[in-house]
Protein backbone atom coordinates (compact mmCIF):
# COMPACT_ATOMS: atom_id res chain seq x y z
CA UNK A 1 0.00 0.00 0.00
CA UNK A 2 1.35 3.81 -0.95
CA UNK A 3 -0.07 6.53 0.09
CA UNK A 4 -2.92 8.84 -1.66
CA UNK A 5 -1.60 10.33 -4.63
CA UNK A 6 -4.01 13.57 -4.52
CA UNK A 7 -6.17 15.23 -1.63
CA UNK A 8 -9.49 14.95 -1.29
CA UNK A 9 -11.37 17.48 -3.57
CA UNK A 10 -13.51 19.84 -0.73
CA UNK A 11 -17.31 18.61 -1.18
CA UNK A 12 -19.41 16.37 -3.77
CA UNK A 13 -22.22 17.87 -5.34
CA UNK A 14 -25.74 16.16 -4.46
CA UNK A 15 -25.92 14.92 -8.36
CA UNK A 16 -22.07 13.70 -7.44
CA UNK A 17 -23.50 11.65 -4.31
CA UNK A 18 -26.20 10.25 -6.25
CA UNK A 19 -23.78 9.54 -9.34
CA UNK A 20 -21.40 7.78 -7.53
CA UNK A 21 -23.17 6.25 -4.64
CA UNK A 22 -21.94 2.75 -5.29
CA UNK A 23 -18.44 3.43 -4.50
CA UNK A 24 -19.64 5.86 -1.74
CA UNK A 25 -20.91 2.76 0.39
CA UNK A 26 -17.68 0.57 -0.29
CA UNK A 27 -15.48 0.95 2.76
CA UNK A 28 -12.16 1.58 1.42
CA UNK A 29 -13.50 4.31 -1.30
CA UNK A 30 -16.20 6.32 0.76
CA UNK A 31 -16.74 9.92 0.64
CA UNK A 32 -13.14 10.30 1.07
CA UNK A 33 -11.68 8.33 -1.76
CA UNK A 34 -14.22 9.57 -4.12
CA UNK A 35 -12.95 13.38 -3.66
CA UNK A 36 -9.78 12.11 -4.43
CA UNK A 37 -10.81 10.60 -8.05
CA UNK A 38 -12.78 13.94 -8.08
CA UNK A 39 -9.39 16.10 -7.36
CA UNK A 40 -7.43 13.96 -9.72
CA UNK A 41 -5.74 15.00 -12.68
CA UNK A 42 -4.54 11.85 -14.53
CA UNK A 43 -2.99 11.76 -18.56
CA UNK A 44 -4.12 9.04 -20.72
CA UNK A 45 -1.67 8.72 -23.56
CA UNK A 46 -3.66 7.35 -26.89
CA UNK A 47 -7.09 7.07 -27.33
CA UNK A 48 -6.65 3.53 -29.01
CA UNK A 49 -7.02 -0.20 -28.24
CA UNK A 50 -5.92 0.61 -24.16
CA UNK A 51 -6.87 4.09 -23.97
CA UNK A 52 -10.46 3.47 -25.05
CA UNK A 53 -12.00 1.61 -22.00
CA UNK A 54 -9.26 3.21 -20.02
CA UNK A 55 -10.91 6.48 -20.85
CA UNK A 56 -14.56 5.59 -19.96
CA UNK A 57 -14.26 3.85 -16.87
CA UNK A 58 -11.52 6.56 -15.36
CA UNK A 59 -14.69 9.08 -16.62
CA UNK A 60 -17.39 6.57 -15.17
CA UNK A 61 -15.25 6.33 -11.95
CA UNK A 62 -15.35 10.52 -11.30
CA UNK A 63 -11.77 11.16 -12.41
CA UNK A 64 -12.10 14.74 -12.35
CA UNK A 65 -9.92 16.00 -14.98
CA UNK A 66 -8.53 13.55 -17.88
CA UNK A 67 -5.91 14.47 -20.53
CA UNK A 68 -5.92 12.40 -23.55
CA UNK A 69 -3.23 12.92 -26.03
CA UNK A 70 -3.36 11.34 -29.41
CA UNK A 71 -2.76 12.41 -32.84
CA UNK A 72 -4.46 10.10 -35.11
CA UNK A 73 -7.45 9.99 -36.70
CA UNK A 74 -10.16 7.28 -36.03
CA UNK A 75 -9.80 4.46 -38.98
CA UNK A 76 -12.81 1.95 -39.60
CA UNK A 77 -10.15 -0.81 -38.66
CA UNK A 78 -10.04 0.70 -35.54
CA UNK A 79 -13.49 -0.25 -34.39
CA UNK A 80 -13.20 -3.78 -34.01
CA UNK A 81 -11.48 -2.57 -30.58
CA UNK A 82 -11.50 0.90 -29.72
CA UNK A 83 -14.51 1.45 -28.35
CA UNK A 84 -14.58 4.99 -27.31
CA UNK A 85 -15.35 6.01 -31.35
CA UNK A 86 -18.13 4.58 -33.30
CA UNK A 87 -18.70 4.69 -36.85
CA UNK A 88 -20.06 8.07 -37.26
CA UNK A 89 -16.11 9.17 -35.66
CA UNK A 90 -14.40 7.70 -38.77
CA UNK A 91 -11.78 10.29 -39.67
CA UNK A 92 -12.44 12.66 -36.97
CA UNK A 93 -9.15 12.97 -34.42
CA UNK A 94 -9.20 10.35 -31.64
CA UNK A 95 -8.31 12.96 -29.30
CA UNK A 96 -11.75 15.00 -29.87
CA UNK A 97 -13.57 11.89 -30.26
CA UNK A 98 -12.89 10.43 -27.03
CA UNK A 99 -13.43 13.92 -25.48
CA UNK A 100 -16.86 14.02 -26.73
CA UNK A 101 -17.44 10.32 -25.62
CA UNK A 102 -15.77 10.77 -21.95
CA UNK A 103 -18.29 13.82 -22.02
CA UNK A 104 -21.09 12.01 -22.51
CA UNK A 105 -20.17 9.56 -20.18
CA UNK A 106 -19.66 11.87 -17.61
CA UNK A 107 -20.41 15.40 -17.91
CA UNK A 108 -19.01 16.41 -14.39
CA UNK A 109 -15.58 15.48 -16.12
CA UNK A 110 -13.13 18.19 -17.65
CA UNK A 111 -11.40 16.69 -20.29
CA UNK A 112 -7.78 18.52 -22.02
CA UNK A 113 -7.66 17.41 -25.43
CA UNK A 114 -3.58 17.17 -26.32
CA UNK A 115 -3.99 16.46 -30.59
CA UNK A 116 -0.50 16.04 -30.62
CA UNK A 117 2.37 13.54 -30.78
CA UNK A 118 3.86 13.02 -27.72
CA UNK A 119 7.48 13.77 -28.03
CA UNK A 120 11.06 15.03 -26.39
CA UNK A 121 9.74 18.98 -26.92
CA UNK A 122 6.81 18.22 -24.86
CA UNK A 123 6.37 15.33 -22.68
CA UNK A 124 7.87 17.18 -19.52
CA UNK A 125 5.61 20.10 -20.21
CA UNK A 126 2.26 17.62 -20.43
CA UNK A 127 2.88 15.78 -18.14
CA UNK A 128 3.93 17.95 -14.98
CA UNK A 129 0.07 19.22 -15.73
CA UNK A 130 -1.12 15.57 -14.26
CA UNK A 131 -1.09 13.38 -11.13
CA UNK A 132 -0.73 10.51 -12.93
CA UNK A 133 -0.05 8.97 -16.27
CA UNK A 134 -2.25 6.31 -18.11
CA UNK A 135 -0.08 4.73 -20.57
CA UNK A 136 -1.65 2.99 -23.29
CA UNK A 137 0.39 3.38 -26.61
CA UNK A 138 1.53 0.64 -29.16
CA UNK A 139 4.70 1.31 -29.99
CA UNK A 140 8.66 0.80 -28.05
CA UNK A 141 10.07 4.49 -28.36
CA UNK A 142 7.00 6.15 -27.05
CA UNK A 143 7.05 3.73 -23.92
CA UNK A 144 10.63 4.57 -23.23
CA UNK A 145 10.12 8.01 -23.57
CA UNK A 146 6.99 7.47 -21.21
CA UNK A 147 9.04 6.08 -18.70
CA UNK A 148 12.24 8.34 -18.90
CA UNK A 149 9.80 12.02 -18.43
CA UNK A 150 7.91 10.27 -15.09
CA UNK A 151 11.27 9.11 -13.66
CA UNK A 152 12.74 12.73 -14.03
CA UNK A 153 9.17 14.08 -12.77
CA UNK A 154 8.96 11.50 -10.15
CA UNK A 155 5.24 10.37 -11.89
CA UNK A 156 4.56 7.19 -11.62
CA UNK A 157 2.07 5.65 -14.39
CA UNK A 158 0.26 2.73 -15.62
CA UNK A 159 1.60 0.71 -18.30
CA UNK A 160 -0.24 -1.43 -20.32
CA UNK A 161 0.16 -3.84 -23.49
CA UNK A 162 -1.53 -6.06 -25.40
CA UNK A 163 -0.89 -8.40 -28.54
CA UNK A 164 -3.05 -10.85 -29.93
CA UNK A 165 -4.34 -12.97 -27.16
CA UNK A 166 -2.05 -11.61 -24.60
CA UNK A 167 -2.15 -8.59 -22.22
CA UNK A 168 0.22 -7.25 -19.53
CA UNK A 169 0.12 -4.73 -16.98
CA UNK A 170 2.72 -3.19 -14.10
CA UNK A 171 2.92 -0.10 -12.27
CA UNK A 172 5.76 1.91 -12.96
CA UNK A 173 7.34 4.73 -10.15
CA UNK A 174 10.43 5.06 -9.77
CA UNK A 175 10.40 6.93 -6.25
CA UNK A 176 9.11 3.43 -4.99
CA UNK A 177 9.89 0.59 -7.31
CA UNK A 178 11.50 -0.69 -10.68
CA UNK A 179 10.75 1.89 -13.83
CA UNK A 180 10.33 0.15 -17.24
CA UNK A 181 13.76 0.45 -17.83
CA UNK A 182 14.48 -1.94 -15.44
CA UNK A 183 12.35 -5.01 -17.04
CA UNK A 184 13.32 -3.62 -20.64
CA UNK A 185 16.42 -2.34 -19.84
CA UNK A 186 16.79 -1.98 -24.14
CA UNK A 187 14.42 -1.45 -27.37
CA UNK A 188 14.48 -4.14 -29.24
CA UNK A 189 15.87 -4.20 -32.62
CA UNK A 190 13.23 -2.56 -35.30
CA UNK A 191 10.84 -5.01 -36.98
CA UNK A 192 11.40 -7.72 -34.56
CA UNK A 193 8.30 -7.44 -32.50
CA UNK A 194 5.59 -6.97 -34.67
CA UNK A 195 2.49 -4.13 -33.85
CA UNK A 196 -0.67 -4.86 -33.83
CA UNK A 197 -1.63 -3.80 -36.82
CA UNK A 198 1.21 -6.67 -38.17
CA UNK A 199 0.06 -9.22 -35.74
CA UNK A 200 -3.10 -8.23 -34.40
CA UNK A 201 -4.82 -8.42 -31.07
CA UNK A 202 -8.23 -10.05 -29.98
CA UNK A 203 -10.82 -6.73 -29.48
CA UNK A 204 -11.97 -7.60 -26.20
CA UNK A 205 -8.79 -8.27 -24.64
CA UNK A 206 -8.45 -4.39 -24.84
CA UNK A 207 -11.18 -4.32 -21.98
CA UNK A 208 -9.62 -6.97 -19.70
CA UNK A 209 -6.17 -5.51 -20.01
CA UNK A 210 -7.77 -1.19 -20.10
CA UNK A 211 -10.10 -2.09 -17.26
CA UNK A 212 -6.87 -3.84 -14.96
CA UNK A 213 -5.29 -0.52 -15.60
CA UNK A 214 -7.51 1.82 -14.44
CA UNK A 215 -8.22 -0.35 -10.96
CA UNK A 216 -4.38 0.12 -10.21
CA UNK A 217 -5.27 4.05 -11.39
CA UNK A 218 -8.04 4.23 -8.81
CA UNK A 219 -5.98 2.22 -5.78
CA UNK A 220 -3.14 4.48 -6.80
CA UNK A 221 -5.44 7.93 -6.66
CA UNK A 222 -6.83 6.64 -3.22
CA UNK A 223 -4.49 4.86 -1.47
CA UNK A 224 -6.50 1.69 -1.21
CA UNK A 225 -5.14 -2.15 -1.79
CA UNK A 226 -1.38 -3.01 -3.39
CA UNK A 227 -0.70 -1.59 -6.47
CA UNK A 228 1.38 -3.59 -9.07
CA UNK A 229 4.68 -1.70 -8.38
CA UNK A 230 7.28 -4.06 -8.52
CA UNK A 231 5.29 -6.97 -10.33
CA UNK A 232 3.95 -7.88 -13.55
CA UNK A 233 0.81 -9.27 -14.79
CA UNK A 234 0.39 -11.13 -17.56
CA UNK A 235 -2.80 -12.38 -18.56
CA UNK A 236 -3.02 -15.25 -21.24
CA UNK A 237 -6.96 -15.36 -22.86
CA UNK A 238 -6.54 -18.18 -24.53
CA UNK A 239 -5.95 -20.36 -21.41
CA UNK A 240 -7.66 -17.88 -18.90
CA UNK A 241 -4.41 -17.95 -17.05
CA UNK A 242 -3.36 -14.84 -14.75
CA UNK A 243 -0.21 -14.70 -13.51
CA UNK A 244 2.61 -12.15 -11.92
CA UNK A 245 6.25 -11.84 -12.27
CA UNK A 246 8.35 -10.04 -9.16
CA UNK A 247 10.30 -7.18 -11.46
CA UNK A 248 13.84 -5.94 -9.77
CA UNK A 249 15.28 -2.65 -9.52
CA UNK A 250 17.97 -2.12 -10.87
CA UNK A 251 20.33 -0.37 -8.03
CA UNK A 252 22.01 2.27 -10.29
CA UNK A 253 18.75 3.34 -11.86
CA UNK A 254 20.20 5.63 -14.43
CA UNK A 255 18.80 6.73 -17.27
CA UNK A 256 20.23 6.63 -20.65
Amino acid sequence: MVAPLVEPADELTIDEVRRYSRHLIIPDVGMTGQKRLKNAKVLVIGAGGLGSPALLYLAAAGVGTLGIIDDDVVDESNLQRQIIHGQSDIDKPKAESAAASVAETNPYVKTIVHNERLDNDNVLEIFSQYDLIVDGTDNFATRYLVNDAAVILGKPYVWGSIYRFEGQVSVFWAQEGPQYRDLYPEPPPPGMVPSCAEGGVLGVLCASIGSIMVTEAIKLITGIGDPLIGRLMVYDALEMRYSTLKIRRDPEGVLP
